[in-house]
């Protein structure tokens, strides 16, 4: 059975010391982080532990792994994580066509070298514009998982729905390559909009009906509760949760 996390990002709008309490209210054990939570680590993993939560995933600006892979690897290791992931590029970082892509995937390549040697994984967390086909009819995400094999991916879900395409299909194509899958939801079109268009898991247009079994059968191990802007994290959590776990 896959273990459930939260992604911290969907409750930095809040107070975290009210929201980790809650969290472990409603059975969550996992946490995954993200750059704005890093600066006190010590205070930071105290508060997980009090509540008897682990953050076992992280995200990872590309500068910092980029620049000084060591520090990464040492905020991975305080707070016991076993996966480090990219989360996103800039868009004025972002190559244009499918070659500028390969040619980025390559510095991925690299960079992941020294986190695999300090026992971790890594992964890239996508957004819409990896599903977004170049010219060539190639997709961004191809390039990135094609540079190296040991490049994993955390799939996330709601994006690729946002990109106009099937999630199913591509937890089939990446299946026994998924670090993690973000579990998330969209609004019908209109709805939310004070959301960002984003819904509870379980309460949107996502048809868990059939992602749910694909990811069991796509080995994903791990589903990270996400969204981008809930203007109720506790609810946002509660709800989420009660959905994912009849997964």
């Amino acid at each position: 059975m896959a273990r459930l996390s939260f992604q911290l990002y969907s409750a930095r709008k809040f107070d975290l010391a009210t929201i980790l309490p809650h969290l472990a209210s409603v059975g969550l054990t996992e946490l995954e982080g993200y750059g704005g939570l890093y600066d006190d680590l010590t205070t930071l993993r105290n508060n997980m532990d009090v509540n008897g939560l682990r953050m076992t995933s992280g995200h990872f600006d590309f500068a910092m792994l980029r620049d000084s892979p060591e520090t990464a690897i040492h905020i991975a290791r305080t707070l016991g994580m076993d996966a480090v992931i990219i989360p996103h590029l800039k868009p004025d970082q972002r190559p244009t066509d499918f070659d500028g892509w390969q040619a980025f995937s390559q510095t991925l390549a690299q960079l992941c070298t020294p986190v695999i040697d300090a026992g971790l994984n890594f992964g890239w967390h996508n957004h819409d514009f990896e599903f977004l086909p170049c010219t060539n009819g190639r997709y961004p995400i191809e390039a990135i998982m094609e540079a190296s094999p040991d490049i994993m991916l955390e799939l996330d879900l709601a994006w690729v729905h946002v990109a106009g395409l099937d999630p199913v299909d591509w937890l089939q194509t990446y299946s026994g390559r998924l670090v993690a899958a973000h579990v998330k939801d969209r609004a019908p079109d209109g709805d939310c909009a004070d959301e960002d268009g984003w819904a509870d898991v379980g309460h949107g247009v996502m048809d868990w009906s059939r992602i749910a079994p694909a990811m069991t059968a796509a080995g994903v191990d791990l589903m990270v509760l996400e969204h981008d802007n809930p203007s109720d994290a506790k609810r946002f959590a509660s709800r989420s949760m009660a959905a994912a776990s009849a997964f």
